[in-house]
């Protein structure tokens, strides 16, 4: 299973939605960079992603984006497809 890293804060509803998904595909270790306590983390992400909001996800060393990439790959049924490789 590759590892997954997502950039958070702590009160953010897609963060918390995104992590469900994940969760509920059998995903229970979540690397969480939590961007509200350390402002560097932000600007590390803001160059990975090119993107300012929470969360940006990556699976391995796929970028996948926010939440609603996240949700797209598994109603074009290919989120399992990335989580297995």
């Amino acid at each position: 299973m590759p590892e997954i890293t997502m950039y958070a804060t702590a009160i953010c509803p897609y963060c918390v939605n995104a992590e469900r998904l994940l969760k509920s595909k059998g995903i229970t270790q979540i690397t969480r960079i939590r961007v509200d306590l350390e402002p560097e983390k932000r600007m590390e992400m803001m160059r990975r992603t090119g993107r300012r909001t929470v969360p940006q996800i990556y699976i391995g060393e796929h970028y996948v984006g926010g939440c609603d990439e996240l949700h797209a790959l598994e109603h074009a049924g290919k989120l399992d497809v990335l989580l297995a490789s």
